[in-house]
C-alpha cells in the first residue's frame, strides 16, 4: 500500500513545489512560522483553481490555544464556508474545552457547514487530555483523519503512541503522523508508527523517501 505524503504550505510557490515533488496532498496554511493560521482567499483560490493534487485548507482564527469564543467560532464558520465555496477538497479544524476535551458543539457546527467536504482535526489532538477518548469522539463525528505527533515533541518521539492510535482506530479513521518529518526520517516514521499518512513542511524528497515503504 502506497504512503501518502501531506505537505503543509504557506505559499503559492511552495505549493507548485510540493506538487513537483511527488505529494499527495497539499495543506494550505498562513504564516506557518508560528503553527499556521487559515490562509488568505485569494491563495486559497488560485492553489484551488492551479493544484492537480488535492488541496485542504487549514482553518485556525488565530495563535495561542484551541479554546475559541463564539465570536472565535463564528469567524471560523465563515472561513469554512469560503474555502468551501472555493473549491478545495477539504478542511482541516480543532476545538478544544477548557478542560481539554474535544469541543463537539463548536467542531459539529463546522462539520455541518463543511459537509460534504472532508474533515480532517489539526495538531489540537496533542493538547487533548484523553487522546483515545477524543478519538472515539471524532469517529463519531465522521472526522476523516487526525494529525498527531502522539503527543510528544517529534512524530519519531511519540512513535509508539502514534502506533498505538493507529491500531484503535483501524479503518474508522486516519491517523496522520506529523512533527518534524523530513525526507531522512519519514521511513522510520512509517515502519514505527504503521501510518500510511506523513505531514511535513520539509516536503523536499518526502515522497521518493517513503515510495518503497
Amino acid at each position: 500500500m502506497t504512503v501518502l505524503v501531506e505537505a503543509a504550505v504557506d505559499t503559492f510557490a511552495d505549493a507548485l513545489a510540493a506538487q513537483a515533488e511527488g505529494v499527495h496532498r497539499i495543506e494550505l496554511c498562513g504564516p506557518l512560522h508560528d503553527g499556521g493560521t487559515t490562509p488568505s482567499a485569494g491563495l486559497i483560490a488560485r492553489c484551488s483553481d492551479t493544484l492537480l493534487v488535492s488541496t485542504y485548507v487549514l482553518v485556525r482564527p488565530r495563535l495561542g490555544d484551541f479554546v475559541y469564543s463564539d465570536n472565535d467560532l463564528e469567524i471560523m464558520k465563515r472561513d469554512v464556508a469560503v474555502a468551501k465555496e472555493l473549491g478545495v477538497d477539504g478542511v482541516v479544524l480543532g476545538a478544544l474545552t477548557s478542560d481539554g476535551d474535544v469541543d463537539v458543539e463548536r467542531l459539529a457546527a463546522m462539520i455541518a457547514i463543511a459537509s460534504p467536504l472532508r474533515v480532517g482535526f489539526h495538531r489540537a489532538f496533542d493538547s487533548v487530555r484523553d487522546q483515545d477518548e477524543a478519538l472515539e469522539l471524532l469517529i463519531s463525528l465522521q472526522v476523516d483523519h487526525v494529525l498527531t505527533s502522539g503527543a510528544a515533541k517529534t512524530a519519531l518521539d511519540g512513535a509508539s503512541r502514534i502506533k498505538s492510535l493507529v491500531e484503535r482506530a483501524g479503518e474508522r479513521i486516519g491517523i496522520i503522523a506529523g512533527g518534524s518529518v523530513t525526507a531522512a526520517n519519514a521511513a522510520s516514521v512509517v515502519q514505527r508508527t504503521g501510518v500510511r499518512v506523513v505531514h511535513a513542511r520539509s516536503f523536499k524528497g518526502l515522497a521518493a523517501s517513503v515510495a518503497s515503504c
